[in-house]
């Protein structure tokens, strides 16, 4: 069964030697720096969930909060290990993310960041309610921008 746990003493080893596949390298951190990202952003409640499926480490996801206006979830980072691509995981992960983030209900949407050059994870994005917001970041011109409301969301 999939769930989202902390990053713990116990797991983050495991969770350190996720990666992607190498043409997927580009678009996602290592999973060592998304661990790091989450120390670093601790004063925004930066958060790292460990995806695990049946007790295994499968993926990473990292969410901050953001004070722009307006204020909302960014997910910064979000990875399916490369040995348990094409199973689903991912959209089920995301689903579980939205949820928890939905429950939270600190926030109304939840962004994200993504390379043009990902049709994969566009498409997930998609799936799960993303949209493109319009916003282009000048730092980041390759990348679009979604958006994905929590308040439309069914429970």
């Amino acid at each position: 069964m999939l769930r989202l746990s902390e990053v713990t003493e116990e797991n983050w080893q495991e969770a350190a030697s996720l990666s992607v596949k190498e043409e997927q390298k580009g678009f996602v951190a290592p999973a060592v720096g998304i661990i790091a990202r989450g120390y670093v952003y601790r004063a925004c409640r930066g958060r790292v969930f460990v995806l695990e499926d049946d007790g295994a480490a499968v993926g990473l996801a990292l969410v901050r909060e953001f004070t722009d206006e307006p204020p909302g979830y960014d997910l910064q980072q979000f990875m399916i290990d490369r040995r348990y691509q094409g199973r689903g995981l991912g959209s089920r992960a995301l689903k579980l993310i939205l949820e928890e983030l939905r429950r939270e209900n600190r926030h109304d949407h939840v962004e994200v960041c993504v390379k043009k050059a990902d049709i994969g994870a566009i498409r997930l994005y998609e799936k799960h309610g993303f949209r493109d917001s319009g916003y282009v970041d000048e730092s980041v011109p390759d990348a679009l921008n979604m958006i994905c409301s929590l308040t439309e969301m069914r429970p």
